[in-house]
């Protein structure tokens, strides 16, 4: 079958989207590796992964289904595991790679995914979110300390972008960043050599503790705050495509390269939206093909992987924490006030966010499991108050 040409907007829908992708949370995967106990030739793998699942997912999606499905990571999914995957051993780190996309394709197969986030209070998985990334939040502006000239241009810089070209305003952000590093110097390109990297296997270990204190929080912010509002833009824009089948193409990409890296392969929402505009083709018919561009682009990204390890690397990890926490105001101000903005449940979802916040672990289970089920005590405890 003849794929037809791809207009320049579609093009450059496409670039533009896997970059915004890139920008605003490739530091944060770099994290949650090194986190995990990731060398640098690992994370580059990871990366390598990432972008090939992405983009294969992406294309049989789109052709699929002649429309704009674009996949991409967790985002949040992965900042909660650079909060939670320190301790733990990169086997584990794969277990609950594992662990969660199984109990995602599950949901899948079964349709099991509307009915589960039904049970749920949003409120109290907006807080548990809100909670993981409130470090991220905090770093931001930590780093100004030892790195004033650096992050405060990035922040001057972000905030300037969002008054004039909201969208772009991370990649502003990164690119002014950059040349503040290379103006003082403050790279490090002795780090990681340029090139392909080819991924490496890393056996799963299953344990009771990292399952229950990662893997389940993991797998709820992903399919509450990565994979629902995925859905929910796609139907937004026009687009009814049946959601059962995409959670398990994604679900089954991402448990198969699990081993490699592939922590997470969800519905994208933030970067789809620009494949789905009318920027992207004034056609809805034909927006596909801007989404069909992003699944090549996420490949050609996927096979340098090293390459931009390797940047992540040499640069000041100020930049990296700074343009982690400029990703991420908008997910959490979203967070906090879908959390807080009934009033009935605020309560439950003060609990939940502080206990999350917290960082508290006990016997081996961290914070995030602790928050919900503490928010989901007093959530049902002040319902049967109430009643």
């Amino acid at each position: 079958m003849r794929l037809p040409s791809i207009p320049l907007p579609a093009l450059l829908a496409g670039f533009v989207a896997v970059l915004v992708g890139y920008a605003s949370s490739a530091a944060i995967i770099w994290q949650a590796a090194d986190a995990a106990g990731a060398n640098s030739a690992q994370i580059a793998g990871w990366l390598t992964m990432l972008g090939i699942g992405m983009g294969i997912s992406t294309l049989i999606l789109t052709l699929w289904y002649r429309a704009p499905i674009l996949t991409a990571w967790s985002t949040p999914g992965a900042a909660l595991l650079a909060t939670s995957l320190h301790g733990s051993t990169l086997n584990e780190a794969v277990g609950v790679f594992i662990f969660a996309s199984a109990l995602i394709l599950i949901c899948g197969a079964t349709g099991l995914f509307a009915r589960l986030m039904r049970l749920i209070p949003p409120t109290l998985s907006a807080a548990m979110l809100a909670g993981i990334l409130l470090r991220f939040g905090l770093d931001t502006f930590t780093s100004l300390q030892g790195h004033f000239l650096l992050c405060g241009t990035m922040l001057l810089s972000w905030l300037v972008a969002k008054l004039l070209a909201p969208r772009y305003a991370v990649v502003v952000a990164m690119i002014a960043g950059l040349v503040i590093c290379l103006v003082t110097g403050e790279f490090s390109t002795d780090s990681v050599p340029m090139g392909v990297v080819l991924p490496e296997f890393t056996a799963p270990h299953f344990s009771l503790s990292s399952l229950l204190g990662i893997g389940v929080p993991f797998f709820l912010v992903t399919m509450a705050s990565q994979n629902a509002p995925g859905v929910a833009t796609l139907k937004a824009s026009g687009y009814d495509v049946p959601v059962s089948p995409l959670m398990v193409v994604t679900a089954l990409i991402a448990l198969l390269l699990a081993p490699f890296g592939v922590f997470s392969i969800c519905i994208a929402a933030i970067t789809a939206a620009i494949c789905q505009s009318k920027e992207a083709h004034p056609d809805p018919d034909k927006r596909w093909l801007a989404a069909a561009a992003a699944g090549v682009f996420y490949v050609l990204a996927g096979i340098f992987g090293a390459s931009i390890s390797s940047l992540l690397t040499a640069l000041p990890v100020a930049w990296i924490h700074t343009l982690a926490g400029l990703a991420l105001l908008g997910t959490i101000a979203g967070s906090l006030h879908q959390a807080l903005n009934n009033e009935r449940e605020r309560d439950a979802a003060v609990v939940t966010f502080l206990v999350t916040a917290s960082g508290l672990t006990l016997a081996g289970v961290g914070s995030a499991f602790w928050g919900m089920l503490a928010g989901g005590i007093c959530y049902c405890v002040l319902l049967a108050l109430r009643a």
